[in-house]
């Protein structure tokens, strides 16, 4: 019998499958992708970092020292991150006014694209936290009876229970979250700006972040109801104290007096 020869392969068929393979685990882009992608992707990175400088040598640096390193006027700021820059810069309290035992929120001077090109440049002096996505604050299935429980653990001892603000000493306070964007209430307990202690993931995880915003977008919306009726100003203790005071017992005052001066006019007739 004769043996039957083996079958000659096409020169290109190892070529074919070697495509292949690329194609199905995503290496095919890779392969025929421009090679310089990479490199425009730092380029571009680059140049927010360069822009940032620019911003940050005229806005920040007479407080902040020229390299962030901090001066006796500002806090060092290598190592804030980019979402401390984004907290801050967005919400109008950099640059600051002027010193004082508190920065108060004001209008943003800064375009979005500026702020990010000024984070990009705080980023580059020290590794921080990042600016969270819209993923991570969006409340949008959260659970708000959890959130409120963190809050009221967390938070409530300065911000008040559903969020009004609060005095705290020396001049400072801790301020209302009423109206306040999702993203910018993450990146303040991501960072811990000016008195308020921060809360990494380590202490309240993400989820329990999204749980916190979706509270207080529940109790602060204009469609929440008060259960208990004339809520004044759900400032707590302190402003039902105070209405307690002046019209509980300044009724009975009046009513007292009343009750004496026809008591007298009784006598006299």
């Amino acid at each position: 019998m004769k043996k039957l020869s083996a079958r000659r392969r096409h020169p290109l068929a190892a070529v074919v499958v070697l495509l292949i393979a690329l194609a199905a685990t995503g290496g095919l882009y890779t392969l025929f992708a421009p090679a310089d992608k990479a490199k425009a992707d730092e380029t571009a990175q680059s140049l927010a970092i360069d822009e940032g400088k620019k911003l940050y040598a005229v806005g920040c640096a007479s407080c902040h020292g020229t390299g962030g390193q901090g001066t006796t006027d500002g806090p060092s700021l290598v190592g804030v991150g980019a979402a401390a820059v984004d907290f801050q810069v967005a919400t109008g309290r950099m640059p600051a006014q002027q010193p004082g035992a508190q920065v108060p929120k004001k209008k943003n001077i800064y375009s979005q694209a500026e702020i990010d090109q000024l984070a990009a440049y705080i980023a580059s002096l020290g590794a921080g936290p990042s600016v969270p996505t819209e993923n991570q604050y969006n409340p949008e299935g959260a659970d708000i009876a959890e959130g409120g429980e963190l809050f009221r653990t967390n938070c409530a001892q300065c911000h008040n229970f559903t969020g009004k603000g609060g005095a705290l000493t020396t001049g400072k306070y801790a301020p209302t979250l009423e109206d306040v964007d999702p993203k910018h209430i993450y990146e303040a307990m991501q960072t811990g700006p000016q008195n308020m202690p921060s809360f990494p993931d380590t202490t309240l995880t993400e989820k329990n972040k999204k749980d916190i915003i979706a509270y207080l977008d529940a109790v602060n919306s204009d469609k929440s109801e008060s259960p208990g009726g004339l809520e004044l100003g759900g400032l707590g203790p302190v402003s039902e104290g105070l209405f307690g005071w002046i019209f509980g017992l300044g009724g009975l005052i009046a009513v007292a007096v009343w009750v004496a001066a026809r008591t007298a006019k009784a006598k006299k007739s």
